[in-house]
């Protein structure tokens, strides 16, 4: 029985509807561009796809769905970047017909980039990790709204947190018109509703922490200074799986943080940072690294030299990338930092199990947790007493000490 002719489907996907076309192995169309509803693509695909067809589609919102639909059906499915499609994006005549064809004969000839596939579990985390971001974007612009409000009647605020529980009679006693008072009395009541809801989404990452293989990755990166529990859950969802990353230069481009360069016969120049990446993953390393700079004496030296040459907003910029070829290695060796300071890290890993309760959800305190985690860096075996505010923890015996 003779196989059936190889074909290379492109799929120009939109909020409603896929436009779906083929060719062969010479780019002669061998399915032409039909629309086809999603409601009816399932169905659709099952029927008229083959085995041996390979499928390629951009990634758009409904892209992971449609991959994961089409995998089991077809021999290959190909996930591309819109932006590096540039035959579509520069096309003088655009229309959903020749999209899909262009993406079919593209996939063809071998010229589509692929991108990576997150497996489930990377994209639940960065699904987690954007509503946090959504909920916190709110937050902040509802307090702004209400900063904005002061500002404008030149009103002085109370000292401490100005939109905590107890500043709410001063609130109340402001002298504002009707509408004003309304929409101030909203604005709190939007952020008293925010609060339990941030609280519960960074319940359910921290949660997500102990568990595979999110539980074997994170202490690597909360023994580093600046990455608390809901950074180091940000960056491991932006990175997903470092083996793909064979050096360190390749995960400071895919996070937007190495330097443009412009080099073409006598001309060279180099310029900021691309910022072609994650964009999550670039915020949070400069958070992390204004928190290195603030509290850690080698890291603050090595800002102030590069401030003093390039600028604040550039220094921080490149101490942020030094800390992310930091996190590259020491998650490709699985081995603690050589600037790790034991004492120091064992707070880090006890303030890790406090907040996560994990006498409750694992049975263990959290010294025997932090022990844990310290045998899985192999590090401060002989440890055995951390202070840790007004009390001292007492670690039990490392179980890898020889």
């Amino acid at each position: 029985m003779v196989n059936p002719q190889k074909r290379y489907v492109g799929l120009d996907v939109h909020k409603h509807y896929v436009m779906v076309g083929a060719v062969n192995r010479s780019q002669e169309m061998v399915l032409p561009p039909r629309k086809v509803s999603l409601a009816e693509f399932e169905g659709w695909a099952k029927k008229h796809l083959r085995s041996t067809d390979e499928v390629v589609l951009e990634a758009t919102t409904n892209a992971w769905y449609l991959h994961d639909l089409l995998e089991p059906l077809v021999a290959r499915v190909v996930v591309c970047h819109p932006p590096q499609v540039k035959l579509i994006a520069a096309a003088l005549v655009k229309t959903d017909k020749k999209d899909t064809m262009t993406l079919a004969k593209l996939l063809a000839v071998g010229m589509i980039p692929p991108v990576w596939v997150p497996p489930v579990y990377v994209r639940e985390l960065r699904a987690l990790i954007n509503h946090r971001q959504r909920l916190i974007a709110q937050q902040t612009r509802t307090k702004n709204r209400l900063r904005s409000l002061l500002q404008r009647h030149h009103l002085v605020p109370p000292d401490g947190d100005l939109f905590s529980e107890v500043q709410r009679t001063w609130w109340n006693k402001l002298k504002l018109n009707p509408s004003e008072k309304l929409r101030a009395r909203q604005d709190l009541i939007i952020l008293d509703q925010l609060l339990p809801l941030i609280a519960e989404v960074e319940t359910e990452i921290g949660w997500l922490s102990l568990t595979e293989p999110w539980a074997e990755q994170t202490p690597y990166l909360l023994q580093l200074l600046g990455i608390g529990l809901i950074t180091a859950m940000t960056i491991l969802s932006a990175i997903g799986e470092i083996e793909r990353f064979p050096t360190a230069k390749k995960l400071v481009g895919y996070a937007g943080l190495g330097t443009r360069i412009h080099s073409s016969g006598q001309t060279h120049r180099t310029g900021g940072i691309t910022k072609q990446g994650r964009k999550e993953l670039r915020a949070v390393l400069v958070e992390a690294a204004w928190i290195a700079v603030r509290y850690d004496h080698p890291w603050r030296e090595q800002f102030d030299r590069l401030a003093d040459r390039l600028g604040r907003q550039k220094a921080i910029v490149a101490i942020a990338r030094k800390l992310l070829v930091i996190i590259w290695h020491v998650l490709t060796t699985q081995m603690a930092d050589r600037r790790a300071e034991p004492q120091q890290v064992a707070r880090y890993f006890i303030t890790w199990g406090r907040q996560l309760r994990v006498k409750t959800l694992l049975g263990i305190k959290a010294s025997e947790f932090a022990r844990q985690q310290l045998d899985r860096l192999e590090l401060g075996q002989e440890l055995e007493r951390v202070p840790y505010g007004s009390v001292t923890y007492c670690l039990p015996p490392s179980t890898t000490a020889t």
